[in-house]
């Protein structure tokens, strides 16, 4: 009995062994001293995409490509009966129940109870009698199952990122009826082949079966880290999302460990310093993620380097900034300051002379930051004027949170100091009153200003990767020193994983 297998994924198993010897990752004595990012899926969230399941389950069986199914047999007075079932394809599939059970240090344990699968196609059969009788015939057919589906789906490292392994997959058939021509009552014909090929059919449907939700398995990997990889990439500016360590499977969550290097032309990120530890993390929430302070100093450095740190502001926006108090002080340093132009014949610009420091404490993350404000005039008919120049450090404390899907940044204290001041209209430095103005001013209005066009800029940055996509609940961004926890619960756009099923089907 013969049958040829789909190309693709009859070498699949092959290749999957070739892949697994020769990439294995290779990892220090302490992998956690180089992981600058953790995700943890705890049960609740496993459970939830659970549900999710039965749609990669339809879509293995619909797009298996099912072999034909030839053979021989000899029998009394008839002579030899051969038969070829072709162009087996899925009617009609419905999935009962689907559970999932995290075995530890094992396996993700998926089982699939009461499939019920309808298969049609075409059988050719025909025997040669003995006193040379020759009889060759066609019908349609339709086999009638019910099935149960075990799969355990392993995690690994393969080139450095998560890989799926589900090809310890098991069916168990409850029912495998054959029926020919659409007639249901048993007959002598169907008797004889339904004995004939119950055998050899069970095992070609948990061949290409198996294999499919195999491959599906490994592409829906690659799917997920592809997505990880582009909502931490924007334009040069991306982080390294490789495994840090192999991925854990404990009873009650799944964890992996990426380093978090970031990547930005030439600069060099080095890390192996990393203060986590699965204790760190609790299972109260379905999703969480650990970053570690290196991380977000690196960012901040890349946007640096990529020149990101600049702000421009005029007009309307420029005149609320001066203008937050009405009184005889603030008219008294605006006046000394833009020489009676119009605010919008005047523009500021505030830019980062250096890269940012980061620090993660308790209260909140810490922005050190020296930082250059420069004001300008345009007085009609004359060259443009540089009226005021500064250099100050500011440190301030920021609280971040994540509301109605938009991302909220709310400092707290801050500290001013001045390192550079150069005001035309005071070149010696004696009066007072229009630093002590750009101090309050600063403190009061320009920080927040700056913060606010942060926070817009940021949640548009994460909804293009997607992330409003996901009905998000309660989420807690909290700060510890040297590293950062956010915690979450969600609940998963159906539409994502049905568009990506169609893309690749």
């Amino acid at each position: 009995m013969l049958w040829a297998g789909r190309m693709r994924l009859g070498t699949f198993g092959i290749l999957l062994m070739l892949v697994h010897a020769s990439a294995a990752c290779e990892f220090g004595p302490f992998p956690y001293r180089a992981t600058g990012i953790v995700c943890r899926m705890t049960k609740p969230a496993a459970l939830l995409l659970n549900q999710e399941t039965a749609q990669v389950i339809q879509a293995a069986f619909r797009n298996a490509k099912f072999s034909n199914i030839t053979g021989e047999r000899s029998m009394r007075l008839l002579g030899k009966v051969a038969y070829e079932l072709t162009n087996i394809q899925v009617n009609d599939l419905s999935i009962e129940q689907s559970e999932v059970e995290l075995k530890e240090n094992d396996a993700i344990h998926i089982a699939i109870k009461n499939v019920t699968a309808f298969f049609k196609g075409t059988l050719t059969y025909g025997y040669a009698g003995a006193w040379f009788l020759q009889l060759f015939h066609s019908v349609d057919f339709e086999i009638e199952s019910s099935i149960d589906l075990q799969i355990n789906i392993k995690l690994m490292c393969q080139k450095d990122q998560v890989a799926a392994d589900a090809s310890d997959c098991y069916l168990t058939f409850h029912k495998l009826t054959l029926h020919l021509q659409g007639d249901k009552e048993p007959g002598w014909l169907k008797q004889l082949f339904t004995d004939f090929i119950s055998f050899t059919l069970k095992l070609v449907l948990k061949s290409e079966v198996c294999n499919e939700i195999n491959f599906l398995a490994q592409v829906l990997a690659n799917f997920v880290h592809d997505l990880a990889a582009n909502f931490v990439r924007d334009k040069d500016i991306s982080v390294d999302i490789s495994l840090a360590s192999v991925p854990l499977i404990k009873a009650n969550y799944l964890e992996s460990h990426h380093k978090g290097l970031v990547l930005y032309k030439n600069y060099s990120d080095v890390f192996s310093d990393s203060v986590f530890s699965p204790s760190l993390l609790t299972e109260s929430r379905m999703l969480y993620f650990w970053l570690s302070e290196h991380i977000l100093n690196s960012l901040a450095s890349a946007a640096f380097l990529d020149k990101r740190l600049v702000l421009t502001i005029r007009g309307e926006q420029l005149q609320a900034l001066f203008e937050m108090e009405d009184t005889e002080a603030q008219r008294k340093a605006v006046q000394t300051i833009f020489q009676g132009t119009s605010y919008n014949d005047s523009v500021a610009k505030v830019w980062s002379l250096a890269h940012p420091q980061i620090s993660l404490q308790p209260e909140g993350t810490v922005v050190k930051s020296l930082v250059a404000v420069e004001v300008s005039i345009f007085p009609l008919g004359e060259e443009p004027l540089m009226v005021l120049y500064m250099e100050k450090e500011i440190t301030v404390t920021i609280q971040a949170a994540y509301v109605e899907k938009k991302l909220i940044l709310h400092p707290l204290d801050s500290r001013i100091e001045f390192k550079v001041f150069k005001c035309t209209a005071d070149p010696s430095g004696n009066d007072p009153s229009v630093r002590n103005f750009l101090q309050t001013m600063i403190s009061v209005v320009g920080i927040p200003e700056v913060i606010s066009r942060i926070e817009p800029a940021l949640t548009s940055l994460m909804n293009s990767k997607g992330l409003n996509l996901f009905e998000i609940r309660n989420p807690e961004i909290i700060t510890r020193k040297g590293y950062i926890i956010v915690q979450l619960d969600f609940s998963f756009p159906n539409h994502l994983l049905l568009d990506f099923l169609e893309k690749i089907l």
